[in-house]
């Protein structure tokens, strides 16, 4: 059941990309692709402008990730 409510909760916020599958002529791997993106990027978009990290995992009663330190290579 919580599966389900995650599930909900992120078909909501894409629901932008939901409207403009049935436009789509043509299911090819571009096309899906460019779906794969735009999931993304709404996903990141939504990561970095939640009013608390972790705000949706915490809805649901997820863990939150810890942040991972970048390294960087010796150049």
């Amino acid at each position: 059941m919580e599966t389900e409510e995650l599930e909900s909760d992120i078909d909501t916020r894409l629901i932008d990309l939901w409207t403009k599958v049935h436009e789509v002529e043509d299911w090819n791997l571009e096309t899906i692709a460019a779906f794969m993106r735009a999931a993304y990027g709404r996903g990141y978009f939504d990561a970095v402008t939640e009013p608390l990290r972790g705000q949706l995992m915490i809805d649901h009663h997820r863990e939150v990730p810890e942040i991972k330190p970048q390294t960087f290579p010796n150049n």
